[in-house]
């Protein structure tokens, strides 16, 4: 009994490199694009708490000191405290 297989209809499971580039620069694009967005989301915060009046800033519970803490950290609460959709 002879077995023997057909190689015509196999694929290759080795990308070519031209693609692995491809993909390669496609990711390090995407990295730096999120990267860029998260920095001018980050100024744009900053900037606007900055031209708010110490009282303004009392009243949201940060002082002028917490700005750069509070711009780089959007995500977290420095009073430890969470949102009601949170909860």
């Amino acid at each position: 009994m002879s077995t023997t297989f057909d190689t015509r209809g196999l694929r290759r499971t080795v990308a070519s490199p031209t693609l692995v580039i491809l993909f390669r620069t496609f990711l390090l694009f995407r990295t730096f694009l999120a990267g860029f967005r998260e920095w001018r989301e980050h100024r744009r915060l900053y900037s606007a708490l900055s031209n708010l009046s110490d009282r303004e800033l009392i009243d949201i519970g940060t002082t002028r000191g917490e700005i750069d803490y509070v711009a780089s950290h959007r995500d977290t609460d420095p009073r430890g405290a969470r949102a009601v959709d949170q909860i």
